[in-house]
């Protein structure tokens, strides 16, 4: 508690009691009025001297009031700054008139529990089901995939790519059904940033050589104390909307330096260039909201608004950043920050 506050809460507890002041000194000038004017000069001196004590103990009362008052409303604002129960650490009332707004804030309190508690069992059960369908549907697609390398009878390029698809989705439906505990699923360890970005590359495979577009990737030397499965998928979830998004043209991975300059050298950006549509320059603050899909989710109908918003919350739990730069019409950059010191990418 600074001097600040103190000064202001006095200030405050002064003005509560102006009543009681303002009384007291009317009181004073009655008394010294009515004294003179039947003639008890004689007596003001003692008559001053006794009202001089009462107004040193008025001092020291109001001086005691003002600092119990002083530490209840520090009491209030402590137990306004907890998180959780706060109506059980409300200080004790000192009014008839505190105490009702204290029982109001009671039946406020367990009101707001019960809402908590129901909301906290929806969003648990609901987790629980992605979780128990996603693990469902991949016996499914697994069978598939097994009839898809039958040779004997051998299936359409496009089927095996949508099949990639299904799965892509229901793994992205697991990641954010698990969203909430992801720290407690989180393995930290000096991992190579461009072997997770080349393993990730392989995986969609099946993707790229369908798309007929070019792809590079400059060779790197890269590393970073992050989760290798978390930033897979984010890395994967990156490559994806390049993919969806880019007809014609290349992907491209490299390294930037902090300026977001392509570089040879130590780095602080993995970078992933698309030449794809781009995104409206009015679409970009809102890209990494869960649930938007803008100009181009609208016109490509291909977007579930999840993707994005999923790579900065995980992101973020991880410690690193993600920045996109674009323009309509000729391309799209994601910028994966991981820090100088943690990533080195080379030629």
């Amino acid at each position: 508690m600074n001097k600040t506050s103190v000064k202001k809460m006095a200030g405050v507890y002064i003005k509560e009691h102006r009543t009681v002041l303002a009384v007291f000194a009317v009181a004073a000038v009655l008394f010294y009025f009515i004294a003179g004017l039947y003639g008890y000069q004689d007596s003001i001196k003692h008559m001053s001297y006794a009202l001089f004590l009462v107004l040193i103990f008025g001092l020291f009362v109001g001086i005691l009031g003002c600092v119990r008052y002083i530490r209840h409303l520090n009491a209030l604002w402590d137990a306004g700054q907890r998180d959780g129960e706060r109506g059980d650490s409300l200080p004790k009332a000192r009014t008839t008139a505190e105490q009702y707004l204290y029982d109001i804030i009671s039946d406020l309190e367990q009101e707001r529990r019960y809402f908590l508690s129901e909301y906290d069992e929806k969003k648990q059960d609901m987790a629980d089901y992605y979780t128990m369908w996603t693990h469902q549907i991949k016996t499914p697609i697994a069978a598939l995939r097994l009839l898809l390398q039958d040779e004997e009878h051998p299936w359409p390029k496009q089927a095996r790519e949508e099949l990639f698809k299904i799965e892509q989705y229901a793994q992205m439906a697991l990641s954010y059904a698990r969203l909430d505990s992801l720290s407690g699923d989180l393995l930290l360890t000096d991992c190579d940033i461009c072997q997770v970005a080349r393993q990730a590359v392989r995986q969609y495979s099946v993707l790229f050589i369908g798309s007929g577009l070019s792809f590079t990737m400059e060779r790197c030397s890269c590393h970073a104390i992050t989760d290798e499965k978390w930033l897979s998928f984010v890395i994967g979830q990156v490559l994806s909307n390049a993919l969806k998004y880019t007809s014609h043209g290349q992907i491209q991975i490299y390294g930037a330096n902090r300026r977001k300059e392509r570089t040879e050298g130590a780095a602080s950006y993995l970078v992933i260039e698309d030449t794809g549509i781009g995104i409206s320059e009015s679409d970009l603050p809102r890209i990494f909201e869960r649930g938007f899909t803008g100009y181009n989710g609208r016109l490509c109908k291909k977007s579930t608004g999840i993707g994005l918003y999923l790579c900065r919350q995980i992101l973020d739990r991880l410690g690193h950043t993600i920045e996109v730069q674009s323009v309509m019409g000729q391309g799209t950059k994601v910028f994966l920050g991981f820090g100088q010191e943690k990533v080195l990418l080379s030629e």
